[in-house]
């Protein structure tokens, strides 16, 4: 097995992992917004379109976790899932 056929494994691993942790970000905001009373889905809308956090709550530090990562990457991660399922 030759170097290059890991560095493309070590990829492939970080891409994978880095999914998995927008997805459970994702999901952790999606629950704190539930949990106080929120409609989940348009307050991550208006956050994604804006930019704005105070469209998420700081309850469960779901305003940080969701400032982890860039809008557009996220937006990225969305589009990608949405279109191959």
């Amino acid at each position: 097995m030759g170097q290059d056929n890991f560095e493309q494994t070590i990829i492939f691993k970080v891409q994978a992992e880095e999914a998995n942790q927008k997805r459970a970000i994702l999901l952790k905001v999606y629950a704190a917004l539930k949990e106080k009373g929120y409609h989940p889905i348009n307050q991550m809308v208006g956050y994604l379109l804006s930019g704005d956090p105070a469209y998420i709550t700081s309850h469960n530090n779901a305003r940080s976790l969701i400032k982890s990562f860039e809008r557009d990457d996220l937006l990225e991660e969305l589009l990608k899932n949405y279109l191959e399922k």
